[in-house]
C-alpha cells in the first residue's frame, strides 16, 4: 500500500525527523490560504499522487509547461497553478498516458538547498535483513547515479531485532560528508527513517532529497513510504491513510475476491494458479513476442465464483485481445478447475479467443470436460504451445 508524500512526512516527523513546514490543500482557495498561513514566503506546490517523477511530469491538456512540483513566490500564482493541478491529470513516467487526477496539493515552505542526498530503506533478500542505503549525490537523478556509479551507493545492514544502531547512523553521516552539528541532525533523521520502516512493516521508505540548507540545517524535503499489505492488519491507523482513488479499480476488485491481480500494459490476459507459474507464464508470452495484460493468481483453491470474477476482471480491460488460462492441478484438481472455467465461461460469454493449458492431477478428465463443453476454447499441450497459440490469437 502506498501513501502520499505529506502522510509519509507526518510519520517521519512523529519519529523525530526534521521536515519543512507544509499545509495540505484540497482546492485552489485552500492553497492560497495556506500561502497566507505560511506567511507569504516562497512556497513549493507539490501535487500529491502515488507516482514518481512529478517534477518532470506534465498536466495533460493544460497547455502549461510546469509539472507536479512548482516553486512560487506570489499568492495569485499559487491559486492559478493550483487550479491547473486540480483540473488536469498529471502524466509522469509512472502514471501511464492517461495520467492521474490530483485531489490534494501540498503547499510547502520553500527551502534553500546547498546539497541534496538520497537515503532509503528496503529489505535486501540476499542478506535476509533490512538495508539502509544512502548516496551523497541525491535528487531526481538518483536512478541514473545508481546505474552509472553503483559504488557511490552506501549500504548499512540493519538488524531486524535491534534496529539501526546509533554508531551505524553516525558512520553513514560521516561517509555522506556531514560535519559538526549536521552529524547529529542527519543521525536523527536516519534513525527516524529506520524507525518508520520497522514499526510500520514497510517495504520501502525513502527520503529524496535529504537536503542541507546554506545555513547548515538538515531537512527531509521529500518522502516516499510503501507498506507490506500483509502487515496492514497490525496498523489500522496506517490503513486509514489509504487513498483508493489512486489505486487501480480492477486491482481493488480482485483483492475483494481474494485474487492476486496486477494490471500491466499488454493485450494478453493471463489466468493462472500460483505466483511462480504466473511469472513463468508472463515470461514465456514475452519470449514468443506477446505482451501480458496482467498478473493474475487465482490461488490453489479457487472456486467457480472466483474464476468467474477473474474472467470478468480480465475481460473488463478493453486492451485484452486474447486470454491464456494456465492451470497446474495440485491442490486444485484439473477437473475441478475445468468445471469452474466452463461455468464461468458460459456466464461471462467472452468475445475474445481463449487458450487453455491444463496439467497435473486429473488432467485427462479436465481436458475431456473442456473438449466436450462445446465452448470456443483452444487447448494447448504444454506451456510453449499455449504461449505460441495465445500470441497468434492476440494478433
Amino acid at each position: 500500500m502506498k501513501i502520499h508524500e505529506y502522510q509519509a512526512k507526518e510519520l517521519l516527523a512523529a519519529a523525530g525527523a526534521a521536515i519543512p513546514r507544509g499545509i495540505v490543500a484540497s482546492s485552489p482557495a485552500e492553497a492560497a490560504a495556506a500561502f497566507d498561513t505560511i506567511g507569504g514566503k516562497p512556497v513549493v506546490l507539490k501535487a500529491q499522487v502515488h507516482a514518481g517523477g512529478r517534477g518532470k511530469g506534465k498536466f495533460k491538456g493544460s497547455g502549461k509547461d510546469f509539472g507536479g512540483v512548482k516553486y512560487i513566490t506570489k499568492r495569485e500564482d499559487v491559486q492559478a497553478v493550483a487550479e491547473v493541478m486540480f483540473q488536469y491529470p498529471l502524466v509522469t513516467k509512472q502514471t501511464g498516458e492517461e495520467g492521474q487526477k490530483v485531489s490534494k496539493v501540498l503547499v510547502q515552505e520553500a527551502a534553500d538547498i546547498a546539497k541534496e542526498i538520497y537515503v532509503g530503506m528496503v529489505v535486501d533478500r540476499t542478506v535476509g535483513a533490512p538495508i539502509l542505503m544512502a548516496c551523497a549525490e541525491g535528487g531526481v537523478e538518483i536512478e541514473e547515479v545508481a546505474a552509472r556509479s553503483p559504488e557511490k551507493i552506501l549500504k548499512e545492514v540493519v538488524d531486524p531485532n535491534a534496529g539501526l544502531q546509533p554508531y551505524q547512523a553516525r558512520k553513514l553521516a560521516f561517509e555522506l560528508g556531514f560535519s559538526g552539528e549536521q552529524i547529529g541532525q542527519a543521525e536523527k533523521i536516519l534513525q527516524a527513517l529506520a524507525k518508520v520502516f520497522s514499526e510500520y512493516d514497510c517495504s520501502l521508505a525513502e527520503i529524496n532529497p535529504l537536503v542541507v540548507t546554506p545555513k547548515g540545517d538538515v531537512l527531509a524535503l521529500d518522502a516516499k513510504v510503501t507498506f507490506d499489505d500483509n502487515g496492514l492488519f497490525r496498523h489500522p491507523a496506517v490503513e486509514a491513510m489509504r487513498d483508493i482513488s489512486e489505486e487501480n479499480p480492477a486491482e481493488l476488485r480482485a483483492a475483494k475476491a481474494g485474487l492476486s491481480f496486477i494490471s500491466l500494459t499488454g493485450n494478453i490476459g493471463c489466468l493462472v494458479n500460483g505466483a511462480g507459474l504466473a511469472m513463468s507464464t508472463m515470461d514465456i508470452i514475452k519470449y514468443h513476442g506477446g505482451e501480458p495484460a496482467n498478473f493474475l493468481d487465482v490461488g490453489g483453491g479457487a472456486n467457480k465464483d472466483q474464476v468467474t470474477e477473474a474472467l470478468r476482471i480480465l475481460l473488463g480491460d478493453p486492451r485484452v485481445k486474447a486470454v491464456l488460462i494456465n492451470i497446474f492441478g495440485g491442490i486444485m484438481k484439473c477437473d475441478t478447475i475445468a468445471g469452474a472455467v466452463i461455468a464461468a465461461f458460459k456466464e461471462v460469454q467472452p468475445k475474445v479467443p481463449f487458450v487453455v493449458r491444463l496439467e497435473g492431477t486429473n488432467v485427462e478428465a479436465g481436458r475431456k470436460m473442456l473438449k466436450e463443453s462445446g465452448l470456443n476454447l483452444t487447448p494447448a499441450t504444454d506451456l510453449t504451445d499455449a504461449a505460441k497459440k495465445v500470441v497468434a490469437a492476440a494478433k
